[in-house]
């Protein structure tokens, strides 16, 4: 081995001299032989110039409760961030003692096998416990991933680490769900709906809006003159501004709600005067009523789209309404135009078939008039 690297555990760490004469040693944070030797060079060069290098903080044994303590002040400042913290309370009741250290891609693998299994709620009495979804389980592995990256630039745990972290593979997702009503389902929907809710039901059918976008709407980005929504960056669950237009049935049900000068939403609950924080309970109750089972808010915004292909609009533009980053996420309703299809192979008639045809007319007018 080079003179001045060496090992400990499978870590190398150097070993020079500084400019008082000191032996300094210092750990290179790397399992590389290569690592070693780059930061041994660059150290060595550093003291040929007559400088004191800087050197690496020996760095501390931090649990994954202070990690968790440190991040969720950092993620304050993202969207999402509710779900985020829930979330990651959740990791914080399973790993809080570990230390960071002791992370690897064999622990984060046993952890996926278990969500998958049992899940992180135990079932209902009686039942056996319930299993997450891939989807469910990777956004847990992916904020474990990203809370490492991080713990790294922190200093707060070795990028050693942070490399067998990232090993671990995320589940593939199967779990894509597309369900939407039919237009009559739609129709008994919206009459099954309590006063409060039905306004917000039509605006999720009209607009495919998010129902965190329908509840954090304020007037002031309702423009009923020119007929569109207007959606600021810091309103959107991708950060993109987006104009949606109001059609005639929407216009009518937000021209017939009480609008206060003193609260700027346009939906908010009377008796505490804040806009509604959640429509779960008075959802499923109308779901119930209407006789509509295996639906979820969420599936408005399917409903949205759906009808929208079937009518014909083009993917890009349902895309737009939505706000998909990419078309990847729209186009799970390319399946539901099957005549455009139809349509797109019809056209090959007038561009390939019909000069066939009129050259075998010809064909036979030559050959008549030659049989004259």
């Amino acid at each position: 081995m080079k003179k001045g690297i060496y090992k400990r555990g499978s870590i190398y760490w150097i070993r020079y001299a500084g400019l008082d004469g000191r032996i300094i040693y210092e750990s290179s944070g790397s399992s590389r032989f290569k690592d070693a030797e780059t930061l041994l060079l660059k150290q060595r060069q550093t003291i040929s110039e007559g400088k004191q290098p800087e050197v690496r903080k020996k760095i501390p044994n931090v649990t994954f409760k202070e990690l968790a303590k440190e991040y969720i002040v950092w993620a304050e400042r993202q969207r999402g961030f509710k779900p985020k913290a829930m979330l990651i309370a959740q990791l914080e009741t399973i790993f809080g003692n570990y230390q960071l250290r002791h992370f690897n891609s064999r622990l984060l693998e046993q952890y996926q096998t278990e969500r998958m299994l049992k899940g992180f709620r135990p079932g209902k009495k009686g039942n056996e416990p319930q299993g997450n979804k891939p989807a469910t389980i990777n956004r847990h592995i992916a904020t474990l991933k990203h809370m490492f990256t991080k713990a790294v630039e922190w200093e707060l745990v070795e990028e050693e680490v942070l490399k067998k972290v990232r090993r671990v593979k995320l589940l593939q997702e199967s779990n894509r769900r597309l369900r939407y009503l039919s237009n009559e389902e739609c129709q008994e929907l919206v009459r099954a709906c309590s006063s409060h809710l039905r306004p917000i039901v039509i605006t999720a059918l009209n607009t495919g809006m998010r129902r965190g976008e329908i509840l954090s709407l304020k007037w002031a980005n309702v423009d009923l003159k020119n007929g569109f929504i207007l959606l600021e960056e810091g309103m959107t669950k991708n950060g993109q501004r987006r104009e949606i237009p109001i059609n005639e049935t929407l216009r009518t049900t937000l021209t017939g709600l009480t609008r206060r000068l003193d609260l700027p939403y346009v939906f908010y609950n009377p008796v505490t005067e804040k806009p509604y924080s959640d429509t779960k309970n008075s959802f499923d109750r109308a779901c119930r009523k209407a006789k509509i089972t295996n639906f979820r808010f969420h599936d408005l915004r399917h409903c949205f789209a759906s009808h929208l292909v079937m009518k014909g609009i083009d993917i890009t533009t349902v895309k737009e309404l939505l706000g998909h980053k990419t078309l990847t996420m729209t186009l799970r309703y390319a399946h539901l135009a099957p005549s455009h299809k139809v349509k797109a192979v019809e056209l090959l008639d007038s561009v390939l078939n019909e000069p066939t045809i009129q050259k075998l007319y010809n064909l036979k007018e030559t050959l008549d008039d030659r049989d004259a």
